[in-house]
């Protein structure tokens, strides 16, 4: 196989990837929007960093002084977000093999969350 058609192979390969990669990324953000509006919050606030967290935080009940132990402590930071992850679980009244597909699978599981018949019960599902 001569060079040309690697370099072609590969650009293809990269395009399939990135296309697909942006795919993923486009479908999270949709889900993520409709999640938010779910909670009563605004859908766009999906779209901004660090706010996007802050609204998180909100609709699962805990404080904004959460986020610093998110930002700035680590692997701390991992327990917290997978506590967070658990928490929107319950406010949307799933189990905790749900919590687990939105670890594991979450590009499957947020939409299902964000698009599902799935209501918002309040944070942690009190």
């Amino acid at each position: 196989m001569d060079d040309q058609m690697q370099d072609l192979l590969f650009g293809l390969g990269v395009t399939t990837w990135g296309s697909i990669a942006f795919f993923i990324v486009v479908v999270y953000i949709v889900a993520q929007w409709r999640i938010f509006e779910k909670a009563g919050q605004p859908g766009w606030a999906a779209l901004i960093p660090i706010y996007n967290v802050y609204i998180l935080l909100k609709i699962i009940g805990k404080p904004w002084w959460w986020m610093l132990l998110l930002f700035f402590l680590p692997i701390f930071n991992i327990i917290f977000a997978i506590w967070m992850v658990n928490l929107l679980s319950k406010s949307f009244g799933k189990e905790v093999l749900f919590t687990i597909g939105l670890l594991v699978l979450g590009f499957i599981f947020y939409p299902i969350l964000g698009f599902g018949d799935a209501k918002y019960l309040g944070p942690a599902g009190k």
